[in-house]
Protein backbone atom coordinates (compact mmCIF):
# COMPACT_ATOMS: atom_id res chain seq x y z
CA UNK A 1 0.00 0.00 0.00
CA UNK A 2 0.90 3.61 -0.50
CA UNK A 3 -0.17 5.34 2.70
CA UNK A 4 -0.32 9.10 3.17
CA UNK A 5 -1.31 11.82 5.58
CA UNK A 6 -2.99 14.72 3.81
CA UNK A 7 -4.28 18.15 4.69
CA UNK A 8 -3.09 21.35 6.33
CA UNK A 9 -0.10 21.35 8.66
CA UNK A 10 -1.16 19.92 12.01
CA UNK A 11 -4.55 18.81 10.63
CA UNK A 12 -3.47 15.85 8.49
CA UNK A 13 -5.79 12.88 7.96
CA UNK A 14 -4.76 9.33 7.04
CA UNK A 15 -5.31 8.15 3.48
CA UNK A 16 -4.09 5.79 0.80
CA UNK A 17 -3.40 5.92 -2.90
CA UNK A 18 -5.56 3.41 -4.81
CA UNK A 19 -4.62 1.37 -7.89
CA UNK A 20 -5.59 4.24 -10.17
CA UNK A 21 -3.51 6.79 -8.28
CA UNK A 22 -6.47 8.42 -6.55
CA UNK A 23 -6.42 9.57 -2.94
CA UNK A 24 -8.88 7.86 -0.60
CA UNK A 25 -9.67 8.76 2.98
CA UNK A 26 -8.81 6.33 5.80
CA UNK A 27 -9.98 8.42 8.75
CA UNK A 28 -13.07 6.24 9.15
CA UNK A 29 -10.81 3.19 9.59
CA UNK A 30 -7.88 4.45 11.68
CA UNK A 31 -7.28 7.63 13.61
CA UNK A 32 -3.80 8.28 12.27
CA UNK A 33 -0.81 6.56 10.67
CA UNK A 34 1.06 6.48 13.94
CA UNK A 35 2.03 4.23 16.83
CA UNK A 36 0.25 0.88 16.97
CA UNK A 37 -1.48 1.59 13.64
CA UNK A 38 1.86 0.96 11.92
CA UNK A 39 1.98 -2.67 13.10
CA UNK A 40 1.72 -5.57 10.66
CA UNK A 41 -1.63 -6.54 12.21
CA UNK A 42 -3.26 -3.18 11.54
CA UNK A 43 -1.67 -2.70 8.11
CA UNK A 44 -2.88 -6.13 7.00
CA UNK A 45 -6.38 -5.22 8.17
CA UNK A 46 -6.29 -2.00 6.16
CA UNK A 47 -4.97 -3.84 3.08
CA UNK A 48 -8.02 -6.14 3.08
CA UNK A 49 -10.48 -3.24 2.77
CA UNK A 50 -11.81 -2.86 -0.80
CA UNK A 51 -10.42 0.47 -1.91
CA UNK A 52 -13.63 1.43 -3.72
CA UNK A 53 -15.47 1.46 -0.38
CA UNK A 54 -13.24 4.26 0.92
CA UNK A 55 -14.26 7.90 0.25
CA UNK A 56 -12.46 9.65 -2.60
CA UNK A 57 -10.71 12.88 -1.66
CA UNK A 58 -11.35 15.67 -4.13
CA UNK A 59 -8.87 18.29 -5.24
CA UNK A 60 -5.13 18.26 -4.66
CA UNK A 61 -4.53 18.47 -0.93
CA UNK A 62 -1.10 18.86 0.59
CA UNK A 63 0.69 15.65 1.59
CA UNK A 64 2.27 15.89 5.02
CA UNK A 65 4.81 13.59 6.62
CA UNK A 66 3.28 10.13 6.02
CA UNK A 67 3.86 9.11 9.64
CA UNK A 68 2.37 10.85 12.66
CA UNK A 69 3.81 11.36 16.14
CA UNK A 70 7.40 10.66 15.09
CA UNK A 71 9.50 10.09 18.20
CA UNK A 72 12.96 9.82 16.64
CA UNK A 73 14.38 10.98 13.31
CA UNK A 74 17.72 9.18 12.94
CA UNK A 75 20.34 9.67 10.25
CA UNK A 76 23.10 7.41 8.99
CA UNK A 77 26.12 9.26 7.63
CA UNK A 78 28.52 8.36 4.80
CA UNK A 79 26.67 5.15 3.95
CA UNK A 80 27.73 5.17 0.28
CA UNK A 81 31.46 4.67 -0.34
CA UNK A 82 31.49 7.08 -3.30
CA UNK A 83 29.85 9.79 -1.17
CA UNK A 84 32.48 9.27 1.53
CA UNK A 85 35.14 9.65 -1.15
CA UNK A 86 33.71 12.90 -2.52
CA UNK A 87 33.56 14.18 1.07
CA UNK A 88 37.25 13.29 1.58
CA UNK A 89 36.30 11.14 4.55
CA UNK A 90 37.17 7.49 5.29
CA UNK A 91 34.62 4.75 4.64
CA UNK A 92 33.11 3.97 8.07
CA UNK A 93 33.62 0.57 9.65
CA UNK A 94 30.43 0.99 11.70
CA UNK A 95 27.37 3.10 10.90
CA UNK A 96 27.76 6.80 11.68
CA UNK A 97 24.68 7.82 13.64
CA UNK A 98 23.25 11.30 14.15
CA UNK A 99 19.83 12.70 15.08
CA UNK A 100 17.66 15.12 13.15
CA UNK A 101 15.26 17.16 15.28
CA UNK A 102 11.65 16.08 14.81
CA UNK A 103 10.86 19.79 14.35
CA UNK A 104 12.76 19.57 11.04
CA UNK A 105 10.09 17.27 9.58
CA UNK A 106 8.02 18.59 6.70
CA UNK A 107 5.85 17.35 3.85
CA UNK A 108 7.35 16.13 0.59
CA UNK A 109 6.48 19.27 -1.37
CA UNK A 110 6.66 21.84 1.43
CA UNK A 111 9.23 24.61 0.86
CA UNK A 112 12.78 24.24 2.16
CA UNK A 113 13.58 27.32 4.25
CA UNK A 114 17.15 28.56 4.53
CA UNK A 115 18.00 29.24 8.19
CA UNK A 116 19.23 32.62 9.35
CA UNK A 117 22.79 33.21 8.21
CA UNK A 118 22.93 30.06 6.10
CA UNK A 119 25.94 29.83 3.79
CA UNK A 120 26.14 26.13 2.89
CA UNK A 121 22.70 24.49 2.86
CA UNK A 122 22.91 21.21 0.94
CA UNK A 123 20.67 18.46 -0.45
CA UNK A 124 20.73 14.67 0.12
CA UNK A 125 18.23 12.21 -1.35
CA UNK A 126 17.92 9.18 0.93
CA UNK A 127 15.94 6.00 1.48
CA UNK A 128 13.81 6.36 4.59
CA UNK A 129 12.91 3.40 6.81
CA UNK A 130 9.85 3.63 9.06
CA UNK A 131 9.70 1.39 12.13
CA UNK A 132 6.40 -0.43 12.66
CA UNK A 133 7.09 -2.54 15.75
CA UNK A 134 9.19 -1.79 18.82
CA UNK A 135 12.74 -3.05 18.20
CA UNK A 136 15.28 -3.66 20.95
CA UNK A 137 18.38 -5.83 20.48
CA UNK A 138 17.03 -7.41 17.30
CA UNK A 139 19.14 -9.59 15.01
CA UNK A 140 19.93 -8.75 11.40
CA UNK A 141 17.98 -11.86 10.36
CA UNK A 142 14.81 -10.56 12.03
CA UNK A 143 15.30 -6.82 11.55
CA UNK A 144 13.05 -6.31 8.52
CA UNK A 145 10.08 -7.71 10.44
CA UNK A 146 10.19 -4.52 12.51
CA UNK A 147 9.90 -2.25 9.47
CA UNK A 148 6.49 -0.86 8.48
CA UNK A 149 7.68 0.48 5.16
CA UNK A 150 9.86 2.84 3.16
CA UNK A 151 9.77 6.42 1.92
CA UNK A 152 11.79 9.21 0.34
CA UNK A 153 13.74 11.54 2.64
CA UNK A 154 15.63 14.70 1.73
CA UNK A 155 18.26 15.04 4.45
CA UNK A 156 18.80 18.78 4.07
CA UNK A 157 22.04 19.80 5.78
CA UNK A 158 23.73 23.12 6.56
CA UNK A 159 27.37 22.15 6.10
CA UNK A 160 28.90 25.12 7.91
CA UNK A 161 26.75 24.41 10.97
CA UNK A 162 27.47 20.68 10.64
CA UNK A 163 31.23 20.70 10.12
CA UNK A 164 32.67 24.10 10.98
CA UNK A 165 30.87 25.14 14.15
CA UNK A 166 32.24 22.52 16.56
CA UNK A 167 30.55 19.59 18.28
CA UNK A 168 28.20 17.09 16.69
CA UNK A 169 26.62 17.05 13.22
CA UNK A 170 23.14 17.64 14.67
CA UNK A 171 23.37 21.45 14.46
CA UNK A 172 23.49 21.27 10.68
CA UNK A 173 20.79 18.63 10.39
CA UNK A 174 17.88 19.78 12.52
CA UNK A 175 16.85 23.21 11.22
CA UNK A 176 13.18 23.82 10.43
CA UNK A 177 12.09 22.23 7.09
CA UNK A 178 15.34 20.20 6.86
CA UNK A 179 13.47 16.86 6.83
CA UNK A 180 11.03 16.52 3.92
CA UNK A 181 9.55 12.99 4.07
CA UNK A 182 7.15 11.26 1.69
CA UNK A 183 4.95 11.69 -0.24
CA UNK A 184 4.01 8.14 0.70
CA UNK A 185 4.87 5.40 3.12
CA UNK A 186 5.09 2.28 0.95
CA UNK A 187 4.53 -0.83 3.04
CA UNK A 188 7.41 -3.28 2.99
CA UNK A 189 5.39 -6.01 1.25
CA UNK A 190 5.29 -3.82 -1.88
CA UNK A 191 9.04 -3.14 -1.97
CA UNK A 192 10.35 -6.29 -3.58
CA UNK A 193 14.05 -5.53 -3.28
CA UNK A 194 15.04 -2.64 -1.05
CA UNK A 195 18.67 -3.30 -2.05
CA UNK A 196 18.01 -2.31 -5.68
CA UNK A 197 16.21 1.04 -5.75
CA UNK A 198 17.29 3.91 -7.99
CA UNK A 199 17.63 7.33 -6.34
CA UNK A 200 17.90 10.71 -8.06
CA UNK A 201 17.93 14.43 -7.29
CA UNK A 202 17.75 17.41 -9.63
CA UNK A 203 18.49 21.06 -8.89
CA UNK A 204 16.75 23.54 -11.20
CA UNK A 205 16.26 20.73 -13.72
CA UNK A 206 19.89 19.56 -13.71
CA UNK A 207 20.71 16.09 -12.40
CA UNK A 208 22.91 16.26 -9.31
CA UNK A 209 22.58 12.83 -7.71
CA UNK A 210 22.15 9.43 -9.33
CA UNK A 211 22.49 6.31 -7.22
CA UNK A 212 21.15 2.93 -6.24
CA UNK A 213 20.65 1.39 -2.81
CA UNK A 214 22.74 -1.57 -4.01
CA UNK A 215 25.84 0.49 -3.19
CA UNK A 216 24.90 1.20 0.42
CA UNK A 217 27.69 0.13 2.78
CA UNK A 218 25.30 -0.90 5.56
CA UNK A 219 22.02 -2.43 4.39
CA UNK A 220 18.62 -1.91 6.02
CA UNK A 221 18.74 -5.04 8.26
CA UNK A 222 22.22 -4.09 9.47
CA UNK A 223 21.13 -0.54 10.25
CA UNK A 224 17.96 -1.51 12.12
CA UNK A 225 19.76 -4.20 14.11
CA UNK A 226 22.71 -1.90 14.87
CA UNK A 227 20.56 0.98 16.09
CA UNK A 228 18.49 -1.35 18.25
CA UNK A 229 21.62 -2.21 20.24
CA UNK A 230 21.91 1.42 21.38
CA UNK A 231 18.32 2.64 21.57
CA UNK A 232 14.82 1.22 21.52
CA UNK A 233 13.24 1.90 18.15
CA UNK A 234 9.55 2.75 18.45
CA UNK A 235 6.73 2.61 15.87
CA UNK A 236 6.89 5.74 13.77
CA UNK A 237 10.62 6.32 14.17
CA UNK A 238 12.20 7.31 10.83
CA UNK A 239 15.71 6.33 9.75
CA UNK A 240 17.41 8.16 6.86
CA UNK A 241 19.93 5.68 5.50
CA UNK A 242 22.52 7.85 3.73
CA UNK A 243 22.96 9.51 0.35
CA UNK A 244 24.77 8.71 -2.92
CA UNK A 245 27.35 11.12 -4.39
CA UNK A 246 26.53 14.44 -6.00
CA UNK A 247 25.86 16.66 -2.99
CA UNK A 248 26.46 20.40 -3.06
CA UNK A 249 29.42 20.21 -0.69
CA UNK A 250 31.38 18.26 -3.31
CA UNK A 251 30.21 20.52 -6.14
CA UNK A 252 30.90 23.78 -4.24
CA UNK A 253 27.30 24.74 -4.99
CA UNK A 254 24.84 25.34 -2.18
CA UNK A 255 21.15 26.15 -2.09
CA UNK A 256 19.94 29.70 -2.47
CA UNK A 257 16.57 31.39 -2.45
CA UNK A 258 14.65 30.64 -5.66
CA UNK A 259 16.19 27.20 -6.27
CA UNK A 260 13.94 24.24 -7.06
CA UNK A 261 14.60 20.63 -6.00
CA UNK A 262 13.10 17.51 -7.53
CA UNK A 263 14.04 14.11 -6.10
CA UNK A 264 12.72 10.60 -5.77
CA UNK A 265 13.26 6.88 -5.40
CA UNK A 266 11.91 4.22 -7.75
CA UNK A 267 8.53 3.01 -6.48
CA UNK A 268 8.52 5.36 -3.49
CA UNK A 269 7.41 8.58 -5.14
CA UNK A 270 8.83 12.01 -5.84
CA UNK A 271 9.35 15.26 -3.92
CA UNK A 272 9.41 18.81 -5.28
CA UNK A 273 10.57 21.73 -3.14
CA UNK A 274 10.99 25.46 -3.62
CA UNK A 275 13.86 26.96 -1.64
CA UNK A 276 12.82 30.08 0.26
CA UNK A 277 14.50 32.55 2.55
CA UNK A 278 14.09 32.59 6.30
CA UNK A 279 10.58 33.41 7.52
CA UNK A 280 9.17 33.84 10.99
CA UNK A 281 6.33 31.42 11.65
Amino acid sequence: MKLVRYGRIGKEKPGLIDEEGRLRDLSGVIGDLAGANLSDKVLKKVAKIPYDTLPLVRGNPRFGVPVGKVGKFIGIGLNYADHAAESNLPVPTEPIVFMKAVTSLSGADDPVMLPKGSKKTDWEVELGVVIGTRARYVSEADAEKYVAGYCVVNDISEREYQLERGGQWDKGKGCDTFGPVGPWLVTRDEVWNVDDLDLYLELNGKRMQTGNTATMIFKVPQIVSYLSQFMTLEPGDIIATGTPPGVGMARKRFLKKGDFLRLGIAGLGEQQQDVIGFQEF
